[in-house]
């Protein structure tokens, strides 16, 4: 299972390699090949629930299911709140008309995650990259509200953590959960791993574990236990080597699994089925 990746809307999503774009359908078909027959897209942002949702009834055979997470984005909160200072990496974001008011978004947001095609609240969480520091109380109270509508729906969560390690782990001390929390592409050290393993929190990993300056997130992935960990791609972003530098998509996941085999000195096979096991853990079995 790809439990993280944003499948393309439309063709105007699809990055171009060369100057082909691969249409989802082809995607799709390449990702059953490689024995990826079930992907959880994410869209999170509003504009975006309606065409995530239409993917989970269009695909929803035994050879390939989808489905989808929803939420707010880290850095679609601030903005729901009228905040659009420059970021730290020079980003500067743009307010446009779906940026409601944050409590009516999220009141939307509840209303789609009814959909039966909905297996998880994500990705939501707090971002200090692309946010600047004085959006951070509005990027809290919406992974606060986020936990909470999925507590009300018993769904897990897939947070992003981007330069937030500490402050996400404060929110959820804070917070509780009763349902099962993923970090979607871990990016910590193994201090957080530690608190996962402390805590029952699933760590989802993707390319960037086989990138070959990630050493320390190689270590915090080897002091994670195995019923722990889950595989993804994020794409269309963070392909794993050895195709680097080209759009991702699920049937790349191929070569992050051998890698967490290869890791974990156990065979492919084994594996798939200790990854399998644990995303069926999490999103149950579809």
């Amino acid at each position: 299972m790809d439990n993280h990746t944003h499948l393309p809307l439309g063709e105007w999503e699809i990055p171009s390699a060369d100057g082909i774009k691969l249409p989802l359908n082809q995607q799709l078909e390449r990702a059953k090949a490689a024995g990826i027959n079930r992907i959880i897209t994410v869209a999170c942002e509003i504009n975006d629930f309606t065409g995530a949702l239409k993917l989970t009834e269009e695909y929803n055979q035994d050879d390939l299911r989808i489905r989808a997470a929803l939420a707010l984005h880290p850095n679609e909160a601030p903005l729901h709140c009228g905040y659009n200072e420059p970021s730290p990496d020079g980003l500067i974001p743009k307010i446009g008309p779906q940026h409601c008011p944050l409590d009516e978004a999220l009141n939307y947001l509840e209303t789609q995650i009814t959909h039966p095609g909905v297996v998880a609240v994500g990705e939501t969480g707090l971002d200090m990259y692309r946010t600047a520091r004085g959006g951070l109380k509005a990027q809290i109270e919406s992974f606060h509200a986020h936990l909470e509508i999925a507590h009300r729906h018993n769904l897990p969560v897939q947070i992003h953590d981007r330069e937030t390690h500490a402050e996400c782990v404060s929110v959820l001390h804070d917070a509780k959960p009763s349902v099962p929390i993923v970090f979607h592409c871990f990016s910590g050290g193994t201090e957080l791993a530690a608190e996962c393993a402390k805590q029952g929190w699933y760590a989802s990993f993707g390319g960037p574990l086989t990138y070959p300056a990630n050493q320390e997130l190689r270590e915090a992935f080897l002091a994670l236990p195995k019923e722990l960990i889950v595989v993804e791609t994020d794409a269309p972003y963070l392909t794993p080597v050895p195709h680097r530098g080209s759009p991702n998509a699920s049937y790349v996941m191929a070569h992050t699994v051998r890698f967490i085999a290869e890791l974990w000195e156990i065979d492919e096979s084994a594996a798939i089925a200790q990854l399998n096991r644990n995303a069926q853990q999490i999103y149950g079995t579809w």
